[in-house]
């Protein structure tokens, strides 16, 4: 069974930077494409940042130059660096693994969230 646990989250102040992680197991991580999403109160989860199993992360366009994310094939983990917060990033970050399943095609695997809140 593949669990994923982010953690990382917390209180921060609009400028601020927090590093969210998200360790795997029961899974062959190097072979999952990962990816962050979010999802602040009265809204929809969105897309953060994705790293597929061969790199080449992408960023949504509120995101871009200000997160980085990056993964640690050896440590099961996904990490995102968030910098220059705004109360817009408040939410709850979540990190997804896709795992391929041949022929069955792809399981989704969800972390539980983590908690962020950008206020001064």
């Amino acid at each position: 069974q593949v669990h994923l646990v982010e953690s990382g989250g917390g209180l921060v102040q609009p400028g601020g930077s927090l590093r969210l992680s998200c360790e795997t197991s029961g899974t062959i991580f190097e072979r999952n494409d990962m990816s962050w999403h979010r999802q602040a109160p009265g809204k929809e989860r969105e897309l953060v940042a994705g790293i597929p199993a061969d790199g080449g992360a992408h960023y949504a366009d509120s995101v871009k130059g200000r997160f980085i994310t990056s993964r640690h094939n050896a440590k099961n983990t996904v990490y995102l660096q968030t910098n220059a917060r705004i109360p817009e990033d408040t939410a709850v970050y979540y990190c997804k693994a896709e795992e391929p399943r041949g022929w069955f095609g792809v399981l989704n695997n969800w972390g539980q969230g983590t908690q962020v809140t950008v206020s001064s």
